[in-house]
């Protein structure tokens, strides 16, 4: 008898790049779950910054807070945590670069930039996206994406999933065992093979509904212990071996959403249509 399909996880990143923070329950938005990477670093010339640059972001932590979150860094004791609101004030915009898109995007404020700056090491702003923003996923794509699709900071989509057996059919090929963290994914489930993922279209956490549009290609930051910050490429090494298609290495799914609610932990997942096979 198969095992149900379950929502074991639920993970936001309030700051694009740095700590997540696991949840029990999310609000389930059109472009990512309440407060997922609406917040944005950006360098001096306003270029947005990740892991796949400085690795050591791994190593400032979010926790939350009442209206907001705190930043700390696990490295360095002498700073002080920064507490970061939900949502920015609007006095001052800038426009902002990530991928191929220039957004407009609120400022943070002067002291998370110093703050910021400190911590990593050289000149960074915080900034904020608000709802009036409407950065499009992959818009050269319709075919994929409803015309309108939108999504906050994440690379390319609002959510990404991950089966927690598609990480332990990894962590058998690997000499050292690997976190989920270091894939960042939005929402994981239990239940069904390893990368039954990759064969849905149609599906419902709850009651709400998602699209599961696309593989996810993997980068450096698959390679970055989340706890250290220390780089290993046995982990995109050993899924190139595997998960090789055409150029990418692929683990997890690019997700959309067509509803909004809530989701909880211990949500049945459902499947309601499958990808068509080339």
């Amino acid at each position: 008898m198969a095992t149900p399909l379950t929502l074991s996880d639920i993970y936001i990143y309030p700051v694009k790049s740095l700590g997540g923070i696991r949840l029990t329950e999310a609000a389930v938005g059109m472009r990512g779950l309440q407060y997922d990477r609406r917040w944005l670093i950006v360098d001096a010339r306003n270029q947005f910054m990740t892991q796949r640059q400085i690795a050591t972001m791994a190593l400032l932590d979010v926790a939350p807070a009442f209206n907001g979150f705190l930043l700390t860094h696990r490295q360095h004791p002498d700073l002080l945590p920064l507490y970061i609101p939900f949502e920015a004030d609007r006095e001052k915009t800038l426009f902002v670069t990530i991928w191929d898109d220039m957004v407009f995007a609120w400022r943070g404020t002067p002291a998370a930039d110093e703050w910021l700056t400190e911590a990593l090491g050289q000149e960074c702003r915080l900034v904020y996206m608000s709802e009036m923003v409407r950065r499009e996923v992959e818009p050269d794509k319709p075919e994929l994406n409803p015309a309108g699709t939108l999504v906050s900071f994440a690379d390319g989509y609002p959510y990404l999933l991950i089966g927690q057996a598609a990480l332990d059919d990894l962590n058998e090929r690997l000499t050292t065992p690997v976190l989920m963290d270091r894939f960042r994914p939005n929402l994981v489930f239990t239940g069904g093979a390893p990368f039954d993922e990759d064969t849905w279209a149609d599906f419902r956490v709850g009651d709400i509904a998602f699209r599961a549009v696309r593989a996810c290609g993997r980068c450096v930051v698959t390679t970055i212990d989340q706890q250290t910050a220390q780089k290993n490429p046995e982990t995109l090494s050993t899924l190139a071996s595997y998960r090789t298609v055409g150029r990418k290495v692929m683990f997890g799914q690019n997700v959309t959403a067509s509803g909004q609610g809530t989701i909880r932990v211990g949500d049945p997942l459902t499947v309601l249509g499958y990808k068509e096979q080339s």
